[in-house]
């Protein structure tokens, strides 16, 4: 039996941006955003989400009635909770800085880039065979993690991965390697389309192999333009 992920990326709280860092209510723009995919996804799905309100107020928009998920919640950032990534670099360069580059700093005595990709790890390896096809809402951090392990990538490259809003990754469990398909949720066409190349990655311990993807079939319904 396979497992079959769907990983969606709330609006806003980007790192690489520049909003609160932090859990914040999305923006009037945002809850459009999220409203539009609606139509893409026909219940009824099994669906879970990070326990914030940026994921709880998407899912809601989307349509999905998930269960709170503790283990993909967002990035802890400590004492940086709260202010602007720009506020941050200005005050505290060094350790911002330390923060990019480090997946073992935790300058803001939070949590760090290397703690949350275990943690995400830990989820994906505790799914069983029986589990079929999740729809899981989390913040864009997550998502990082969550192609760090199934990418068999060091944690260095996490800032390195573009996670758009409401991006979709899609992740295939079957004998013991991940399929991987990135993508974005487009409410305007009438038919799912992925565009660029795919690739099934070994997702646990040292090795990674390339091999083509053939026969994809996650998420029927929804509409599909790779963004990368």
């Amino acid at each position: 039996m396979s497992i079959h992920l769907t990983f969606l990326c709330a609006p806003g709280g980007d790192a690489t941006l520049d909003p609160l860092l932090g859990d914040a209510p999305l923006t009037e723009r945002g809850l459009r955003l999220a409203g539009a995919t609606r139509a893409v996804f026909s219940p009824p799905v099994s669906a879970v989400r990070a326990p914030s309100i940026r994921c709880a107020q998407t899912a809601d928009a989307i349509g999905l009635v998930a269960a709170s998920e503790p283990m993909l919640r967002d990035i802890d950032v400590g004492s940086w909770r709260g202010r602007t990534v720009g506020e941050v670099a200005a005050t505290d360069p060094d350790g911002f800085s330390a923060w990019l580059t480090d997946p073992d700093a935790a300058p803001h005595e939070g949590e760090s880039v290397r703690q949350l990709c275990r943690r995400s790890a830990g989820w994906l390896s505790s799914m069983a065979p029986e589990t079929g096809h999740v729809v899981a809402v989390v913040e864009a951090a997550v998502v990082r993690a969550v192609l760090i392990h199934a990418l068999a990538v060091p944690a260095r490259t996490f800032w390195h991965l573009t996670v758009p809003p409401l991006c979709a990754v899609f992740l295939t469990r079957r004998d013991g390697y991940w399929d991987v398909q990135c993508g974005r949720v487009s409410p305007r066409e009438s038919r799912r389309r992925f565009l660029a190349r795919s690739a099934a990655f070994a997702g646990d311990g040292d090795r990674s192999a390339t091999v083509p993807l053939e026969g994809r079939k996650s998420l029927p319904e929804t509409l599909i333009t790779n963004y990368g």
